[in-house]
């Protein structure tokens, strides 16, 4: 439902090197398609992530976030989406995966979706505004 179930890129991992640091990856010009109207919608994306024995490898991360582009999907699935499959491909200690999208109709709209391996769980939040 909504672009869930959509296959996309693997996201490529390699070794981590040093412990106890985050990494931040922006993409200020995501695009995917609102399902409803078939309209594109834009965004900025914010990952946030401490790696354990695996960081994202970002060539195959771009890809990843490039195959949205043509994708019907909500945004609030879009959040949650790439967390569960950052959390797949590299098992960090915990991430956060932020949408800043572009006002439709005068509505601006942020979601955060995070993840925590000590809670052993996912978090999602909305901010419309």
């Amino acid at each position: 439902m909504a672009g869930i179930d959509a296959k996309l890129p693997a996201i490529e991992t390699w070794p981590n090197q040093f412990p106890d640091y985050e990494i931040e990856i922006t993409n200020p010009e995501f695009t995917s398609v609102c399902p409803k109207t078939a309209l594109p919608d834009f965004g900025i994306i914010t990952v946030r992530y401490v790696p354990d024995k695996l960081c994202l490898e970002l060539k195959s991360f771009k890809m990843y976030m490039l195959a949205y582009r043509g994708l019907g999907i909500f945004q609030e699935n879009i959040v949650n989406c790439m967390l569960r499959d950052i959390v797949k491909a590299c098992k960090p200690e915990c991430a956060t995966v932020t949408g800043d999208f572009t006002p439709r109709g005068g509505l601006e709209s942020r979601m955060t979706a995070t993840y925590s391996r000590s809670a052993g769980s996912k978090k999602s939040s909305r901010r419309a505004g």
